[in-house]
């Protein structure tokens, strides 16, 4: 495989491919190469060629497959030069700045008949896993209503300063995650209503907002969302919590990984936390414990063994719901999908 990208998450990506295993890295790119060489050292990648040009690296190199880590402006050039080239390749969320953009990617690789994915790894998590499990099982018959909320006061820009300078901030970046979970546990939806809010100075987009959804299983999901800097906010940065309303009863998943369902039976507790890796930061263990079987299910697909969960195709689903959300919030309308 080649590495596309070795800033911040391919600190926590690459050891997560060892974790699965069955995987070889023999290259990496990145725009400033002395940041690609000291990741191949840091990760004893002796063998592996570093390139400061992304086409270089696929013209020289075989390999089987591309994991793109890069920021969100280069995803869509390396994508293209997958197609290119043809060979199946692995984006990181959000996909792309627009969905025109988006739909471009995903348009090149199906006409190049190249696989593509998205890494899209908070479906992964080990509490989110058991929460769908216990939602397919009928433990609360048909949901009616959830909510979804990720409040933090962690300082997320000052590992991803660059996060400052995005004019679409929370819905591309968090948004993407918590709509696709929407998606994931409740079905696709069928109109939606947004509002964002600007709470911190300094920063160019949006910090705040709360999306309504409908879906085509008639449930309404809502979901509230902050990287405010507020302290009052939760502290269990970066975990989401939940509250489901069923038919039957109500599911709870709270940010310290209790699972509790509630019937005319009682309520069964249980805690479901993730995995601990020693690479992991403690700060983000729930998200970083779920890029192993993300990383498994993808090279599975990469392999020809299977349909990966979170392809290019699925994912555009998501990616028109962010901008759909941007729609409502700018114009105060339901949006109709």
């Amino acid at each position: 495989m080649g590495i596309f990208g070795t800033g911040f998450w391919s600190n926590f990506q690459i050891p997560a491919w060892f974790e699965v295993g069955g995987v070889k890295i023999t290259a990496l790119y990145n725009r400033t190469v002395s940041k690609a060489e000291r990741v191949a050292e840091k990760f004893h990648l002796a063998d592996a060629h570093v390139y400061g040009d992304p086409e270089e690296l696929l013209r020289r190199e075989k390999i089987d497959f591309m994991d793109i880590i890069t920021e969100i402006d280069a995803h869509a050039p390396l994508v293209l030069l997958a197609a290119k080239y043809k060979i199946p390749v692995i984006c990181q969320k959000p996909m792309a700045p627009d969905l025109a953009t988006a739909e471009n990617m995903v348009e090149a690789c199906r006409t190049a008949g190249v696989p593509f994915f998205v890494h899209e790894n908070f479906r992964w998590q080990t509490p989110i896993r058991a929460l769908k499990q216990a939602l397919d099982q009928g433990l609360i018959g048909k949901p009616f209503r959830a909510q979804l909320s990720f409040l933090t006061g962690f300082p997320v820009f000052d590992n991803q300063p660059f996060m400052k300078t995005l004019e679409h901030l929370i819905i591309t970046d968090l948004g993407s995650h918590q709509l696709d979970l929407s998606r994931f546990l409740f079905g696709e939806a069928t109109r939606l209503y947004c509002q964002t809010h600007q709470v911190q100075s300094g920063i160019r987009g949006e910090d705040a907002a709360t999306i309504m959804l409908d879906t085509a299983n008639h449930t309404t999901v809502v979901i509230r969302m902050a990287y405010a800097g507020n302290p009052v906010e939760s502290d269990h940065f970066p975990q989401t919590s939940f509250f489901v309303e069923g038919e039957l009863g109500t599911i709870e998943l709270t940010a310290d990984n209790w699972l509790r369902i509630t019937t005319k039976a009682g309520t069964l507790s249980k805690r479901v936390p993730p995995p601990h890796y020693s690479w992991a930061d403690p700060n983000y263990d729930v998200v970083h414990a779920s890029i192993v079987p993300c990383n498994a299910d993808l090279l599975k697909a990469v392999k020809g063994e299977g349909q990966a969960e979170t392809t290019g195709e699925d994912n555009l689903k998501t990616v028109r719901l962010v901008f759909a959300s941007y729609d409502s919030a700018a114009s105060g309308k339901v949006i109709y999908l």
